[in-house]
């Protein structure tokens, strides 16, 4: 597959800048919500650098295309959480905004990836070999 690394893909490195602003954001909702929508959207935060890291070790398009969809998967996991916060006022729509911008172009990335990923497993084998 193109790259040695999946830390040198842009979506991974913004889905760990993701992660960063998770962290930051979850300080400020209320202690009783430390072990349920805090610990809920930290994990679902670091299943989509996760996913996008596993999917690409596993050296095969089909397995990678496989990650990534869960990586979707937590992508809007998350994107409800923030939604949720919002809803029962323990942060505002403006506190959450970083946080939402990034999903939007963390999914946007995801999904050209796929795209590029599943047109190879489409194409007729090469003979250059």
């Amino acid at each position: 597959m193109g790259l040695q690394k999946y830390d040198d893909l842009i979506v991974w490195q913004k889905a760990i800048d993701l992660v960063v602003e998770v962290y930051k954001i979850v300080k400020l909702l209320p202690k009783e919500e430390v072990y349920t929508l805090s610990s809920q959207m930290k994990r679902a935060a670091i299943s989509i650098s996760s996913n996008i890291a596993e999917g690409h070790e596993r050296n095969t398009t089909k397995d990678f295309i496989k990650y990534l969809y869960t990586a979707k998967g937590s992508k809007g996991e998350l994107e409800t959480q923030l939604l949720i916060c919002v809803r029962l006022r323990y942060m505002t729509q403006g506190q959450v905004e970083v946080a939402q911008h990034m999903l939007v172009e963390i999914g946007k990335m995801l999904n050209a990836l796929i795209q590029s990923l599943s047109a190879k497993l489409s194409e007729p084998p090469s003979r250059d070999t």
